[in-house]
């Protein structure tokens, strides 16, 4: 029996979290509407000095999303076709989509077992005279390795994936502040969301984000002047940044919302079969996904459904299994890890706004399939 559409437990709720902050975000939006610019303007800039700020980098330049948030960092540190850039296979499409946007091969390695972030230990074995870069995919919100990345590569530069790990904190720092570049998503369902599409590029390196930043728009020096090839058009717009700015000030509690949840989920699910989310030595966690592994996921899903609680794989297909992905792609070892995981991984619900009674609800959901 399917539970009533009133009762459901949802994996997301970007609404609810918008509605949170309702009266903050009418505010902002109000600037914009009584403001005379609209692409590239004030919000835009606040917005990118606090992002920067909140990580502890010298900039931030907002652009249309987080996959061009990828493609145009690669870009900046002028990765072309012909280069190399190694990130894993067990991530969302767009780390790689933007590799191909750039024109260079992307190179998949496997993934610990652990943090299901890139394993430094098989970096080297991947690396050839055409690598340029490592995409490291902090995924799930877990801090992946970069410093043992650093020492497995050291004169290749590394660009973080932050887009499910806004607000996780390395034993170094914040994520985002321990790559050559780093990048962010702000689709809706983000740790820290719009209500669109929106990305940026954060770094320290004033010579590398002059370049991205040119190259957001058209690669234009100056207005109307296209010195640079491949610019494109990739803008955050001054209504997201103006609502970005609001969640952002509200980040921290949202983050420490999620962890908490994370916590009961831990307790309560601790003694059951299943392999439960860990965190890196003096790491903290985002929790942007709370992934459980079971070696019966499809019947636990199928459970959790009928309960009214909503559910995700992330990933259903690694990249080298999905064609338009993986055509370039070169794969230097076997995928053991990402091939073990892929049949066990299931997300359970975790957002900022999700009430005691819910977590409560999806706990008692779990432990009625076991017993």
């Amino acid at each position: 029996m399917t539970a009533s559409p009133e009762a459901t437990v949802p994996l997301f709720d970007p609404h609810g979290e918008v509605q949170a902050l309702r009266a903050e975000i009418a505010a902002a939006l109000t600037r914009v509407l009584d403001g005379k610019m609209y692409i590239l303007g004030p919000e835009v800039t606040a917005f990118e000095n606090a992002l920067a700020a909140s990580v502890g980098a010298k900039e931030a330049i907002g652009v249309a999303s987080g996959t061009d948030a990828l493609a145009l960092a690669l870009q900046g540190l002028d990765i072309a076709r012909g280069d190399e850039v190694i990130t894993v296979s067990h991530t969302a499409g767009p780390t790689v989509a933007a590799i191909h946007m750039t024109g260079a091969t992307p190179v998949l390695v496997d993934i610990e077992e652990a943090s299901y972030c890139l394993d430094p230990a098989r970096l080297k074995a991947a690396l050839s005279p055409r690598t340029k870069a490592i995409m490291a995919v902090h995924l799930y919100g877990c801090p992946a390795d970069i410093a043992a990345m650093r020492a497995a590569a050291p004169a290749i530069a590394i660009v973080e994936d932050c887009a499910q790990a806004q607000g996780a904190i390395s034993q170094f720092g914040p994520v985002g502040s321990l790559g050559d570049l780093a990048c962010f998503s702000f689709y809706p369902t983000k740790n820290l969301g719009a209500i669109g599409d929106g990305g940026a590029v954060v770094g320290s390196d004033s010579a590398v984000m002059e370049r991205v930043r040119r190259l957001r728009t058209y690669g234009w020096t100056r207005p109307q002047y296209a010195e640079m090839q491949d610019g494109r058009c990739s803008r955050l717009d001054e209504i997201q940044a103006a609502l970005l700015s609001v969640k952002l000030a509200a980040l921290p509690q949202s983050i420490a919302r999620r962890r908490m949840i994370a916590r009961q989920y831990q307790q309560a699910l601790k003694q059951l079969p299943l392999i439960l989310p860990s965190e890196p030595a003096d790491c903290a966690h985002a929790y942007h996904l709370y992934v459980v592994r079971c070696r019966k996921r499809d019947e636990l899903e199928a459970h959790l459904r009928a309960q009214g609680i909503g559910t995700g794989r992330h990933y259903p297909l690694p990249i080298h299994k999905q064609p338009g992905l993986a055509g370039r792609a070169r794969i230097p070892a076997p995928l053991t890890v990402t091939e073990r995981i892929g049949g066990e991984i299931l997300s359970l619900p975790v957002f900022a706004t999700m009430t005691d009674a819910q977590v409560e609800r999806v706990i008692a959901s779990v432990r009625s399939f076991f017993t």
